[in-house]
């Protein structure tokens, strides 16, 4: 059920109502009486958590996500230079 923010226009006070979306608006203020109980426009209070799509795609804001850019890799033994013994790299059994 979504919480819904009140505030009398007389009186000036403010309340959170958990509600249901099917149920009539409230329309007097609990404090003083009058009928001025108004229902705020308010941003939705949600945050996504955990290691789904939204946190490593999107996080930041930013053009291109993370995710999206080639990874660049340590270089390996065998990008490495030939051996000096038998020119293999060192890709084989015999470094």
């Amino acid at each position: 059920m979504p919480i819904y923010a009140y505030q009398c226009e007389s009186c000036g006070h403010a309340k959170d109502v958990l509600q249901k979306m099917s149920d009539a608006p409230l329309t007097d203020c609990p404090a003083c009486g009058a009928s001025s109980f108004r229902k705020q426009l308010t941003a939705a209070g949600f945050q996504l958590k955990g290691s789904g799509w939204y946190a490593t795609d999107f996080k930041g804001g930013g053009g291109a996500s993370e995710s999206s850019k080639p990874a660049e890799t340590p270089a390996t033994k065998a990008d490495a230079a030939p051996a000096a013994t038998g020119g293999c790299g060192g890709s084989c059994a015999c470094h």
